[in-house]
């Protein structure tokens, strides 16, 4: 192979920020279908549970409460 068809051939496989976005969404939309079926709905409730169940240790400073009050629109 000459040296122009492997650029040729590298300039191909190139990694794009159009395959990248269109890539996401499609990961995205495949994502947000599996979440409205029974079997998405209960895993999104078991990783509710999880989480809250976890949080109960944690406690929110004074600090933090001042950032989410301002972040909220």
């Amino acid at each position: 192979m000459s040296t122009k068809s492997n650029i040729a051939v590298s300039e191909a496989n190139k990694p794009s920020r159009r395959k990248f976005f269109v890539g996401a969404g499609a990961a995205v939309g495949a994502v947000a279908v599996a979440s409205q079926t029974s079997i998405g709905k209960a895993v999104i409730q078991e990783i509710g549970s999880t989480v809250k169940s976890g949080g109960e240790s944690q406690t929110i400073t004074a600090h933090m409460r001042k950032y989410y009050e301002t972040t909220m629109l």
